[in-house]
């Protein structure tokens, strides 16, 4: 059941992320590349560099344990890795400006609100 409900959070995490995003002038232009050492949550692009978007959530905004906090060196070794690959799966020219962003959304249930902060070019 734990399962199912993060699943949950990521996917209206992911959601609420790519409508501020889009809100910002960023086009959306893909969910979820997976391949087996990772995952990309949004693909963007704006002014011609293609952006790779990490979205972490929590549930709740708890000062000290703000889910971009889990967005270690290794999360970002293994973002840059499925990045270049996506560039290669989908033939983009070697020289297209690329860079990883976190955008961080904090769920205030009571409120009906939620917290979001984006962190460009990781």
């Amino acid at each position: 059941m734990k399962n199912s409900s993060l699943s949950e959070l990521g996917f209206v995490a992911e959601h609420y992320a790519a409508e501020y995003l889009k809100s910002k002038g960023y086009r959306i232009i893909g969910h979820n590349y997976r391949k087996p050492w990772g995952e990309i949550d949004v693909i963007s692009m704006k002014e011609g560099i293609l952006i790779f978007v990490e979205v972490k959530a929590n549930k709740k905004d708890l000062p000290g344990f703000e889910p971009e906090l889990r967005v270690n060196h290794g999360k970002q070794f293994r973002m840059a890795r499925i990045a270049r690959t996506y560039l290669a799966d989908y033939k983009y020219d070697p020289d297209q400006p690329w860079q990883l962003d976190v955008v961080s959304v904090a769920f205030n249930k009571e409120q009906g609100v939620a917290k979001i902060r984006h962190y460009k070019n990781i």
